[in-house]
């Protein structure tokens, strides 16, 4: 069973730059830390990918291990009687939640490099940051109701 359902592939692929991600990681000093991440993408329906440049705040708490949140909203997909198309039923929004594997080489490593937005690459030409993949074990809607994996448009 998947843990991001088809019908958000897409949509988190392309969210660049109009629904750019937020990932919360738990800094060393037990706050939490979010920062918005352009170079989210499904890696496959259990995994999440983010290209890291390192050298921020949110690189600190990264680690293989460390939880993470990745916080989805695309108001397009919100409720139709909030002018959406009714995906997602609450704002627009879908939360997954993993765990980090942090990769700086192999296939992992170029496949996250290799799909990820235009504009990322750009702003680490020498390639010197590393991939986390996120292992998706839960995905919940804004008011933590469960994403089914067969979700899809409501019928009209």
């Amino acid at each position: 069973m998947s843990k991001i359902p088809e019908a958000l592939h897409e949509p988190i692929n392309t969210a660049f730059p109009q629904n750019v991600c937020l990932v919360g990681t738990i800094r060393e000093d037990g706050f939490p830390h979010v920062s918005p991440r352009g170079s989210i993408q499904v890696v496959d329906g259990d995994t999440l990918g983010l290209w890291d440049r390192g050298g921020r705040a949110s690189s600190d708490a990264l680690e293989d291990g460390a939880k993470l949140m990745v916080y989805f909203r695309n108001p397009a997909l919100s409720a139709v009687a909030r002018g959406g198309n009714g995906l997602l039923p609450v704002g627009g929004i879908a939360r997954f939640y993993g765990t980090a594997e942090l990769c700086s080489e192999g296939a992992a490593y170029e496949q996250v490099w290799n799909n990820m937005v235009q504009p990322e690459r750009d702003a680490d030409p020498d390639k010197k940051g590393f991939a986390v993949l996120i292992r998706v074990e839960r995905s919940e809607d804004l008011r933590g109701g469960l994403l089914p994996e067969d979700l899809a448009l409501p019928e009209s």
